[in-house]
């Protein structure tokens, strides 16, 4: 660990100990991860992971964050939400993420009291604050706190100190709510979301660990990571994926030449 990320490492202790009580917005990713990490280090039974179970999250992250939180020794606690009951975010404008983050964060807060917490934190790193991101504005309207942003801890610096911690999850990919794979302005239903979710468990079956399945209609867009799509093109494995999308719902399956595209936005 450089002397850098070593000093950083120390100002997330300091912050999160000094907070003397915290429910950790626990989605299993990398940086909710390393700040449930440190929050279990320094306040013990003092921090709570809540994931937050809704249609949107994949059962395979769902699994994961189990697992993680498992390794860590970490208390932690499922609460159910289902963002389909709010209109605003069904009908998946620019605003979905901030109609989805509201409906967590004040879920949340609802928590805060009747588990002793005194602040809600998520795992929002330095780096984010440069994207346009609607959820960080719901956030901040839920006094939510970002330990990562008060230690200055970009994506890099999380995924190294995530390494450095001998978390078992370091190297996973990025992940996004299932709905992020439905065009901006098409209405998210129950439907689409699971048929999202097991084309990409398909693919993810055979190995492909960096994979979006956008959903346009009867037509799913495969991405991929570039140096998978060697492996894509092979001619039996190709016609095997095109024949298991089609039994869950698609009627057509094409690849995206620009390949995988961490938060990227699904083309209308």
């Amino acid at each position: 660990m450089t002397e850098s990320l070593h000093s950083k490492l120390n100002i997330l202790r300091r912050v999160i100990s000094d907070m003397q009580s915290v429910l950790v917005a626990f989605s299993g990713g990398i940086d909710s991860t390393v700040v449930l990490k440190i929050a279990h280090e320094q306040l013990g039974e003092q921090a709570l992971a809540v994931t937050a179970v809704s249609p949107t999250f994949p059962t395979i992250e769902l699994d994961g964050a189990k697992q993680v939180a498992l390794e860590i020794g970490a208390r932690h606690e499922l609460v159910h939400t289902d963002q389909l009951e709010v209109p605003a975010f069904v009908q998946n404008d620019a605003a979905r993420c901030f109609h989805c983050k509201t409906d967590l964060y004040q879920l949340l807060d609802g928590l805060r009291e009747p588990r002793a917490s005194r602040w809600v934190v998520d795992g929002t790193n330095l780096d984010d604050l440069g994207d346009d991101r609607p959820g960080i504005k719901a956030a901040r309207e839920w006094r939510v706190r970002s330990p990562l942003v008060e230690a200055s801890l970009s994506k890099s610096d999380v995924r190294a100190l995530a390494q450095a911690l001998g978390l078992s999850n370091w190297d996973k990919p990025a992940a996004a709510c299932l709905s992020s794979r439905i065009p901006r302005g098409t209405p998210i239903t129950i439907e689409s979301l699971r048929r999202v979710e097991q084309a990409e468990e398909i693919l993810q079956a055979e190995g492909f660990r960096h994979v979006r399945v956008r959903e346009h209609g009867e037509m799913a867009r495969i991405e991929v990571g570039a140096e998978e799509f060697s492996r894509l093109n092979q001619p039996d494995l190709r016609a095997h994926i095109s024949a298991r999308l089609r039994k869950v719902g698609f009627r057509f399956v094409c690849v995206d030449l620009e390949g995988y595209r961490p938060g990227g936005i699904s083309l209308g």
